[in-house]
């Protein structure tokens, strides 16, 4: 009963960095959530949605973000929560230090508050041709068959949910640069691996070698332990640095 009353009481402090526009400066403000049992990120921007007040009492404008599954599915709530870029469904209030610090990833441009526009990840996806392309409606039959072991190793790959998250993670990818980051790479990968999109494989890696492509890669490895996924995102760079490599020897020799 004590504890009940006590956590009735209680209250989470968040520091929320704002931006009315995409041309408008930053800006900080504060708030003062009440505490639940199970609380995540996004269902205290749900309470601050309810009830747009700062923590000195003044009024304010409901905060603007992204969501969608709440199960680290989608990948939409991307934020740097903390000075992390991580999914804001999956941070647990109990596991947070406070004052929470949520803040939109730099990364890509904002929009408003925390929703950001993921265009140059989308753009770097269709650069690298991160699909199958099937010509035609007609019957094919069967598609051919994968190996598990080779399965098991896409299946990790195709977790990919677009979050954005290693692209912030990563300090080659900026304002500054053209490099398509590295899940774009990663996706590659994957086609590149599946016995239908290997027919276009070539057409992948020539996209890697561009401008922007593979070589932009430092080697920080921030990417994969920012993943929420845990994808293999330095083996498949790797990889693609391997095969982009003998490639291009091919190219050279005319095969």
């Amino acid at each position: 009963m004590a504890e009940a009353v006590a956590a009735k009481s209680r209250t989470v402090k968040f520091i929320i960095t704002r931006q009315d526009s995409p041309e408008s400066k930053p800006y900080t403000e504060e708030f003062e959530v009440p505490y639940r049992p199970n609380m995540n990120v996004i269902s205290a921007l749900m309470e601050i949605q309810r009830n747009p007040k700062k923590a000195d009492g003044g009024a304010t404008t409901a905060v603007c973000w992204e969501s969608n599954c709440l199960e680290e599915v989608c990948g939409a709530c991307s934020m740097v929560i903390n000075g992390k870029p991580r999914q804001a469904c999956s941070a647990l209030i109990d596991q947070l230090e406070q004052p929470i610090r949520v803040a939109p990833m730099s990364t890509f441009p904002v929009q408003r508050d925390l929703v950001i526009d993921r265009g140059r990840m989308f753009h770097a996806l269709k650069k690298v041709k991160a699909w199958i392309p099937i010509d035609g409606t007609y019957d094919l039959g069967p598609g051919p068959r994968m190996a598990e072991a080779k399965r098991q190793e896409a299946y990790e790959l195709a977790r990919c949910m677009t979050c954005g998250v290693c692209l912030e993670a990563c300090p080659n990818v900026n304002d500054k640069t053209s490099f398509i980051g590295p899940a774009a790479i990663s996706q590659v990968r994957l086609f590149n691996s599946h016995p239908t999109g290997e027919m276009n494989a070539h057409e992948r890696l020539e996209a890697l070698m561009d401008d922007g492509g593979i070589e932009g890669c430092g080697n920080s490895q921030n990417c994969v332990r920012a993943c929420p996924k845990g994808i293999p995102l330095t083996t498949s760079i790797a990889e693609m640095n391997r095969a982009t490599t003998k490639h291009l020897f091919k190219r050279w020799l005319g095969m």
